[in-house]
């Protein structure tokens, strides 16, 4: 289930990020190119959730350590400071146009990965 959403995730976001740089970059280039990150930081956690290669798991834990300090990071600072974002990105007020999920998401998968340590998948 979690991979799953965690794919889901990075599906949206990458296409959303794609559409608004191609269609309207300048109007707010910072927000666009976070939401790019984003999508490529939930690619990279759902291959490392997915996998059982050995790699796997420590690229798991770092871009799902990432994407926290991401959405934490992009969340006050969109709260704060909202002339630097005119538009949204996904990790905007903590994930506030997506349900919140992209902040409960790094922490589940976080206490996913802890309580898994030491056993095969």
């Amino acid at each position: 289930m979690l991979v799953a959403v965690y794919a889901i995730f990075a599906l949206s976001a990458t296409a959303r990020a794609s559409v608004q740089i191609a269609t309207k970059f300048s109007q707010a280039p910072l927000a666009y190119l976070l939401s790019a990150l984003a999508g490529l930081v939930y690619i990279v956690a759902t291959v490392g959730l997915a996998s059982t290669r050995p790699w796997a798991r420590p690229v798991a834990w770092g871009a799902v350590a990432f994407e926290l300090v991401g959405v934490l990071v992009v969340g006050t600072l969109t709260v704060l400071d909202t002339g630097d974002f005119p538009d949204d990105t996904v990790w905007s007020a903590y994930g506030r146009g997506y349900g919140f999920i992209p902040l409960v998401l790094p922490l589940v998968g976080l206490w996913w990965l802890h309580r898994t340590r030491g056993r095969a998948r």
